[in-house]
């Protein structure tokens, strides 16, 4: 077991010395809409990847975290220090439950994914054993849907209500560089009226179109005026996407494609074994670009994602597609 508790890093200071009263009652409004409230303000979390980076953005550091890759390559985490912090799990749907009942958690922080109906890490399809982590303490978490900004506001929140100082001149220059990096974003969309974009995620069997309704960077994009194009069947399923075969990869033609950043080079390596691939104009173009899909959870990684897409677009053609 970790001896060390939820610690207040930003300063070398325990949770207890972060102003809040410690000994609660503490109570927090989960993005399924339900209250969670406890007896005292929870000091032992568990977290998933992103979720974990946002809080530790904030100064609080889980005494666990489990992802769906290898700390060592996920977005969110590779460049933290990860020092003392147990690693539960680096695959989807496989958490190591013994372990973290070792840890005698108070709390699970994971996001909350609205068409599923479910937390990170509890959804349809994980191992039977990983759920029974539900069981060991409450899961809380912000809803992945609405924005990047709603969802990095919810871990704000939540942070505050731990005893995080969400003043910190550190937090404020994230907020700043991510004003700065919307501006700039936003003057490149513009020059580029007509610009259309669409953002997949290859597979060896098919290729999945994302639904902006349910990629909340993509529906922040659109909000901000760029053209991601809305594919016409969603899975009823499964609204994320909708899934094309092979033969038909052509049915959207973007002046841009946005490949899911999360496993770039080995999703795009395997649309290029499709020659259907090259029926759409972007691809055969090479203008093909990263999303950074369902990963952002902080102001400072979303500062640093808009710049780079800035850079994209403005090297963009906008005669590609339709």
């Amino acid at each position: 077991m970790l001896s060390a508790g939820l610690v207040l890093s930003a300063c070398g200071s325990a949770a207890e010395d972060s102003g809040s009263d410690s000994s609660g009652p503490w109570s927090f409004v989960d993005g399924s809409g339900e209250t969670v409230k406890l007896d005292e303000i929870p000091k032992r979390i568990i977290a998933h990847a992103g979720e974990a980076a946002a809080l530790m953005s904030f100064g609080i550091r889980p005494v666990g975290i489990y992802g769906d890759e290898s700390v060592k390559t996920d977005p969110n985490l590779k460049d933290l220090d990860l020092d003392g912090i147990e690693i539960l799990g680096e695959e989807w749907g496989v958490i190591d439950v013994e372990k973290a009942a070792e840890l005698d958690p108070d709390l699970i922080v994971a996001d909350w994914w609205p068409a599923e109906k479910a937390h990170g890490g509890f959804e349809e399809g994980v191992e039977e054993k990983s759920l029974k982590l539900a069981e060991l303490a409450p899961v809380v978490g912000a809803t992945q849907g609405e924005s990047i900004l709603s969802l990095a506001q919810g871990y704000e929140k939540l942070a505050e209500s731990l005893g995080a100082d969400v003043d910190d001149p550190e937090l404020a220059a994230d907020k700043n560089a991510f004003e700065e990096a919307l501006s700039r974003f936003k003057e490149v969309v513009a020059s580029k009226p007509e610009l259309t974009v669409l953002a997949v995620s290859p597979s060896d069997d098919l290729l999945y179109v994302a639904n902006p309704e349910y990629a909340p960077e993509l529906l922040d994009f659109q909000e901000w005026g760029l053209k991601v194009i809305n594919p016409d069947s969603p899975d009823k399923g499964f609204p994320y996407w909708e899934n094309l075969s092979w033969e038909n990869a052509d049915k959207y033609q973007p002046d841009l494609l946005m490949i899911d950043s999360r496993q770039f080079d080995s999703t795009l390596a395997q649309a290029e074994k499709h020659p259907t691939w090259q029926t759409i104009r972007a691809a055969k173009a090479d203008a093909i670009i990263q999303w950074p899909a369902f990963w952002l959870h902080t102001y400072g990684d979303y500062a640093q994602a808009l710049e780079i897409l800035a850079d994209d677009l403005e090297k963009a053609d906008e005669n590609i597609g339709d």
